[in-house]
Order: C-alpha cells, then structure tokens, then sequence
C-alpha cells in the first residue's frame, strides 16, 4: 500500500477538487481582493512541473492562460524549490489552502496571484480516513450500495479490459525480445501462469533461463526435461538426492548443461511456504509436462474459434513418478489429474484469454479477442486476497472477467490509495465534498 503523508493527501486532495471544479464558493478572490473567475482549470500534470497545464482564468476582468501550482500551504512554493526552477515562469494563479506568505514571480519579481480553496472539514476527513484504513480493508466498502447498478457494471468492465490490454501488453514485450516467436512467448506466459501469483516471477525466470528451444531438442525425454528445469530451477538436492529418481534428474541436469554449457550466475527466489500440491517443486514438473514433445500449445491459441476448444488445451497426464509423489522423494496415493479444475481456471483466466486476447490484437482478429471475453465470463472467478475485499463488501462475482476487474481495482488503484483517481471513489467523494 502506498504511504502518503497528510500533507501530501491534503495537497492530492486539493488538486482533485480543482479538477473537478468542486470548490464551494463560486467567488474567489485574490488575496489583494481582485476576483478570480475560473474558465478552465486545466490539464492535470502526472509529472515534474505545474499540477495544471493550460488553465484559462480571468482576474479581475482580464484573461489570463498558463499554469496552476496547488500547493497546501503557499510557503510550500519555497519549500518545493519553485522559486529557483524556470518551469513555474508561466504560473498565473496560486491556489492555496492556507494563505501564510507572498510568492513572486523568479523573472521580474512580480508577484503572483493566489486564492484560499476550501472544501468542506468532513470532506476532507473522510478523504484522509481512506489514506489510513487498513490494506485489507476497503475504505468505500460501507457505501458501496450507494453505486447506480449501471455505474458499477461499466467501471468493472472496462477494469476487467485493462487487465486484459495489460496481459497483452506483457505478451508483446516477450514477442519483441523473441523475434515475434509465439511457441516461446506462450511457454514463458504458461510458466509465469503455472506459479499463480506467489512464483509467477520466479517460474517466468525459470522460462527465461531455459529457453524453449533447449527443451525441443530433447522433448521426447520427460527425464531430460524435468531435470534441466528443475536443476536450473535449484529444486534438486546436487549433493544427496531423496531417491533415485531425484539422482537420475541430477545427472540428465548436469549432462545438459555440459551440452548446452548453460552457466547460471542467479537462480530463481522461490516461495516455498504452500500447499503440497502448488509447492515450486510440482508447478516445475507440470510445466515439463506440458512443454515435453512437440509443444503446440501456441498453434492451438492461434486457431481457437469458440469456447469448446478451451478443453483440449490442457490435455495432459502425469509421468509415472509424479503419479505416486506430492514432491520429490515424499510418496502420495496414486492419482493421474495432473491438475485440479480449480487450477484450471486459473490458467484458463491468466494464460489462454491473454493468449488469446494478445493474438487478436497482435493480426487485428476482433473475433479471438471477443473469444477471450467470452471465456473470462464462462470460467469460475479466482477466489483470493484480491478479490475477498469486494465479496465480503457485497459486490457479487461470478466469473473470471469479474474476478480480473476486482484484481486489477485492488492493484492499481486500492493499494496504491488511488481511490481519487477511481470511478466508485469518484461519485463517492464528490457527492459529499460541498457542504
């Protein structure tokens, strides 16, 4: 979650209510009595300089264009450096909450003209309470009900697609490293699935190190590939394997290095704190057998035409040692899924829709990108630390697109204290901030 002061809330807080022209009283005055009709506020600026770009305001009959500085107290101006920096020449009005000094212009001395904005004190409470309620909270959560229906559904929609452009977006990053190479951008994005959030970097890492066309020289071996994987991975014990199996994935391990004189200066950070069934261990060994023979994986993205074709994507059986062990040398009772349906919903939401929605994007085929919605909206929702903020505050989930909008509202804006900058936290605050 990030950390914001109160200066820095109050200051945030001030820049919104400017953008959204809520300010309480209609006539501003100068600090000298002059009157201050706002015609445009501006543009916000997200980087260095000004808070507003290209504002339009008339001061006592004249019009004048340039910037806006907020700032909560005006001696903020010399605490901040402005006073030094060319890049606030062009201000044309100051808006403070407290009026405690003079600011002169850096060129000729002039000073520059300044108004007091207020807002509301419980507005400004309640926009302070959101900086402060805990990361596991959410600080809208007991007027969520005060959301028009139609408001709610558009603002998770078009949440539920910038996750999706975002996924996209990560798969054309992989293509360009790759030379638009979509067996290798698939393999990397079905590791990066198959360690579901907590080892998503480290099996993404793992895809990285051993590239897909070491394991297609040698993909008739399982053998081969679990121990390339897993020793580049630093899951097997070198010095003292739990059995034989274990011994004869060190010496394939070893053998193919030699072959492919791979020399890994880091390996991955696994989280290892899981259940049995999601350890590093077993993600490794489910990733070797989907990537074992000829991996045509991506082939069958390319030509997915309607929801059915999802059921053969995962078509995949366990080798004979993974049958009877949870890990290495630790036995379980025999069993041939190699996944639960649970993870295959999880790969179905963070691997084939993006998949799906990167091709159609990437060859301008609406229809595959359509496809993905449709799939996210046709599979089970995620159930996770994301997601059980907006259950337990009553919002219904029942899909996968759903699930992706409550993920990507819980990252992007909710974590990040962004509640400004959000739809739901838009109509909220703004609905309250006039007395």
């Amino acid at each position: 979650m990030r950390i914001v002061s109160d200066q820095d809330a109050m200051e945030e807080l001030m820049q919104y209510v400017w953008r959204f022209r809520l300010w309480p009283d209609p006539h501003m005055t100068t600090r000298d009595g002059r009157r201050v009709d706002i015609i445009h506020p501006g543009t916000l600026n997200t980087d260095s300089g000004p808070d507003f770009f290209n504002a339009s305001v008339r001061i006592d009959g004249q019009m004048w264009a340039g910037n806006i500085e907020i700032h909560v107290h005006a001696s903020d101006w010399h605490r901040h450096g402005h006073d030094d920096d060319p890049a606030y020449d062009n201000v044309i009005l100051h808006v403070v909450q407290y009026d405690d000094c003079d600011i002169q212009r850096r060129t000729d001395g002039a000073v520059i003209p300044q108004v007091v904005m207020t807002c509301a004190a419980d507005f400004r409470q309640r926009f302070l309470d959101t900086f402060s309620s805990p990361s596991t909270e959410l600080p809208c959560a007991r007027h969520l009900d005060e959301i028009p229906p139609l408001m709610l559904t558009a603002w998770l929609s078009r949440l539920a697609l910038e996750r999706l452009q975002r996924k996209a977006d990560d798969i054309a990053a992989i293509l360009a490293d790759t030379h638009d190479d979509w067996n290798a951008a698939t393999y990397q994005t079905l590791a990066r699935g198959l360690g579901f959030g907590n080892n998503a970097d480290a099996m993404q890492q793992l895809a990285r190190m051993v590239p897909l066309k070491f394991l297609m020289q040698h993909g008739d071996s399982i053998e081969g590939t679990e121990g390339l994987l897993l020793g580049t991975a630093g899951l097997l014990d070198m010095e003292y394997p739990h059995d034989d199996y274990e011994a004869l994935l060190v010496n394939e391990y070893r053998f193919y290095c030699h072959k492919f004189q791979l020399h890994h200066a880091t390996q991955p950070q696994w989280k290892t704190r899981q259940r049995p069934h999601n350890s590093p261990v077993r993600r490794v060994a489910m990733l070797a057998a989907m990537v074992r023979g000829d991996f045509s994986f991506a082939g069958i993205i390319a030509r997915m035409t309607q929801l059915t074709d999802v059921q053969f994507l995962f078509d995949y059986r366990l080798s004979d040692y993974w049958r009877t062990h949870i890990t290495l040398g630790v036995p379980c009772p025999p069993t041939t899924t190699l996944m639960s349906k649970a993870t295959l919903n999880l790969l179905t939401t963070n691997v084939v829709a993006p998949l799906l929605y990167a091709h159609g994007d990437r060859t301008g085929n609406d229809r595959q990108q359509q496809l993905a919605i449709e799939i996210l909206e046709n599979t089970r929702p995620e159930v996770n630390r994301h997601t059980e903020p907006f259950t337990r505050a009553g919002l219904k989930c029942p899909d996968a697109f759903t699930s992706q909008a409550f993920v990507q509202l819980r990252k992007e804006y909710c974590q990040k204290s962004k509640c400004l900058y959000c739809h739901l936290g838009h109509r909220l605050l703004s609905s309250r901030v006039k007395p």
